[in-house]
């Protein structure tokens, strides 16, 4: 028989359970019963009207302090405002030390007096909002249907201090995890969050968990990591306890170990993979230059950010330069499922149009100098550089014209090396030695070829090299830099190639994601195609300034394509490294200096032919270029008083245009003539900082 003593402490347990609140439906029900808003209900709970707005759509669940307060307020809303035909129940006496779980109105006997579903009092449902954590099952509001109903919950989450978990679309999960291995358990078995493969030959994108300084405490991290290293460069040492509980926990750390980006995975099972990747906010993750001011946006904004741009370019993997190459192979997955022909078994093969699962040594002309194919070859017969413009024109050829007119205008073009990239045919199979080749426009490779003969006018920068100087004999060049020689209509005789006889667009659907995102985004943000130039350039002026997260988006979106095509001649890092020592990077089929060249090849004729053009069309001249920013002299502040429109009003083709898609040009910005002058006469590239900022692209992370 039981004791009093064990009978009461069963009785205190129960008091002491957590509240049980009414579905979500009914606790709105009640609010608007009592005609309280949900702006006020938040002021009265010390919280945000977003939060209530979410506890009465079933997207999250109150916790102490504020569930007891918000149990309290329910009942005595339940009390005076029953359910149309049921009785109130008869009145709990409260006590204010114990919690008191929810009574509401009788249970109705008959199916006719069945509450009805939670959608109706709903506002703008968009995804089922289950709490997979939850001690009871959330009510879920209706939804339109998942893209995947794998990841019901989107492919990340920003977790906060408090455990709240908040995703896209405004979701927040309750993340019971206290450890690293537990909240790669609660992700992988729990969350619901992932994103569906971009190519069928492909791999589903692993969740994405981002950690908050609060968060990262809370797990047993560092509030920052510290050393004197490169921040990317930092990570935790293997004996941090952390790093202990991983491995006892049978999980595994790549290579780069815990740093701000980590990931930690088991060997797959079949077709399940199993990998969570975090990301810690405190140890610089977000890099401001690449998502300014995301990193100290409230967890629910970075979601948002950070969702946006998984939705339209993938979830971060890294660094947006990682995320970069990371989409390329994405839409270009190296190997497909092929049947063996003598076992009749599935198993994997190359991928037509991919770059293939093994790495390639690129041509002795494309490499670095301290490249092993280099190095040990003794290979001294020069290198491609193909680099974007850093030109500046000098100060004695500007005329008495040119430094009367009052403004130094920038124009900028739009994700100049996205554009180079539409329809780039490259090298997919590895070079072949040529001698004395006849040049051929449509096959990718490297040319060694003397264009030292050419004479072009001298206001402009040679289109052969990035400084805009002349040829001074025999040089190694990328296939659209000896085509567009050929198409200024000289004789060109190549010495020497290394050529490819594999070839495609790689680049293509890398494009054409990259260009929809960036139009989308742009967009969103009120510049759209159908402004004129004027609207365009005031549309421009305003857009960081209608939406920061968006613009956030627009700044990363940006970063990707400069350094996804930086990554792919990613140099090594150590500092201990050695020339000849092969370094991580040369691993990856990605390492494909030549792909990277032609990109950048392909832009810097680009920006030529648009300058030769507007020399043609309206005898101005640049001041300098700076990879995809030319300056030009002025009459007024605005690119409308130079660039050459017809008697329609249409602008003239063949020059810069403005406008909001990839390779049009937008304002970079506005100085004073002399401003320039001065700028120019110190050695200075004007177009370095008539806005701020470097424009030269980066070779990697």
């Amino acid at each position: 028989m039981a004791t009093e003593e064990e009978l009461f402490a069963s009785v205190d347990a129960l008091l002491g359970e957590e509240p049980q609140l009414p579905p979500p439906a009914e606790r709105a029900r009640l609010r608007e019963a009592a005609g309280v808003t949900q702006a006020r209900l938040a002021v009265a709970l010390k919280t945000s009207t977003q939060t209530v707005k979410n506890w009465e759509n079933g997207r999250s669940e109150p916790r102490e302090p504020r569930l007891s307060a918000y149990q309290r307020l329910l009942n005595g809303w339940a009390e005076k405002h029953p359910k149309p035909g049921t009785a109130p129940a008869a009145a709990a006496p409260q006590s204010p030390a114990v919690p008191q779980t929810f009574t509401g109105p009788a249970a109705p006997e008959a199916p006719a007096a069945v509450e009805a579903p939670s959608v109706q009092a709903v506002p703008e449902p968009e995804r089922p909002a289950a709490r997979p954590s939850s001690r009871r099952p959330a009510a879920k509001k209706a939804a339109k249907p998942a893209a995947d109903p794998r990841f019901p919950h989107g492919p990340l989450a920003v977790l906060a201090g408090d455990g709240s978990a908040y995703g896209v679309d405004g979701i927040v999960l309750d993340c019971p995890a206290r450890t690293v291995p537990e909240l790669v358990e609660w992700t992988l078995r729990e969350s619901g969050l992932g994103a569906p493969r971009l190519h069928k030959n492909g791999k589903d994108s692993d969740p994405l968990i981002v950690l908050t300084a609060a968060a990262a405490v809370k797990l047993g991290l560092p509030e920052r990591l510290e050393g004197h290293e490169q921040r990317r460069s930092l990570r935790l040492p293997e004996d941090h306890p952390v790093v202990k509980q991983v491995a006892k926990a049978k999980w595994e750390l790549t290579q780069r170990g815990f740093g701000p980006w980590a990931r930690i995975y088991r060997k797959a099972q079949g077709n399940q993979r199993q990998c969570v990747q975090l990301a810690i906010l405190s140890w610089d993750a977000l890099d401001p230059r690449s998502w300014p001011g995301v990193a100290e946006m409230e967890p629910a904004d970075v979601a948002r950010v950070l969702g946006v741009y998984a939705q339209r370019v993938i979830t971060p993997r890294g660094s947006t330069a990682v995320s970069g190459l990371e989409l390329m192979t994405a839409l270009r997955p190296p190997t497909r499922a092929v049947r063996d022909e003598e076992t009749g078994n599935w198993v994997p093969g190359h991928n037509p149009g991919s770059l293939g699962k093994d790495p390639m040594d690129p041509a002795p002309p494309e490499a670095t100098p301290e490249h092993p194919v280099v190095v040990h070859s003794g290979w001294t017969g020069g290198f491609l550089n193909e680099e974007a413009y850093q030109w500046v024109r000098p100060v004695d050829q500007l005329t008495d014209e040119e430094c009367m007119l009052p403004y130094a205008v920038g124009l900028d073009l739009n994700t100049a090396f996205l554009a180079a990239a539409a329809r780039l045919v490259v090298g997919l199979s590895e070079p072949d030695h040529f001698h004395a080749p006849a040049f051929n426009p449509k096959i990718p490779g490297s040319w060694l070829v003397d264009l030292s003969h050419i004479e072009l006018d001298p206001r402009l920068p040679s289109p052969f090299t990035p400084t805009g100087e002349r040829p001074t004999g025999p040089a190694w060049y990328q296939t659209h830099t000896v085509a567009y020689a050929q198409e200024l209509g000289y004789n060109v005789q190549p010495i020497e190639a290394y050529l490819r006889r594999e070839t495609g667009a790689y680049l293509d659907p890398w494009h054409d994601r990259l260009k929809n995102a960036y139009v989308d985004t742009l967009a969103d943000l009120g510049v759209t195609k159908d402004l004129d130039d004027q609207q365009f350039l005031a549309a421009m002026e305003r857009h960081k300034d209608v939406d920061p997260a968006l613009a956030a988006v627009l700044a990363a979106i940006k970063a990707t394509v400069k350094g996804g095509i930086g990554k792919l001649r990613e140099r090594h890092q150590g500092k201990n490294y050695k020339d000849g020592d092969r370094w991580p990077a040369l691993e990856r089929p990605t390492w494909r200096p030549d792909i990277r060249a032609a990109v950048i090849s392909k832009a810097r004729v680009n920006m030529h032919r648009k300058l030769n053009n507007m020399a043609k069309m309206t005898g101005l001249f640049p001041l300098a270029v700076l990879s995809d920013c030319v300056v030009y002299p002025s009459p007024g502040p605005s690119p409308l008083d130079f660039l050459p429109y017809a008697a329609s009003g249409k602008p003239q083709p063949g020059g810069f245009r403005l406008g909001p898609t990839p390779g049009l040009a937008k304002l970079e910005g506005v100085q004073e003539m002399l401003w320039a002058i001065d700028l120019m006469e110190k050695g200075y590239n004007p177009a370095r900082h008539i806005k701020g900022g470097d424009a030269v692209l980066d070779e990697g992370e």
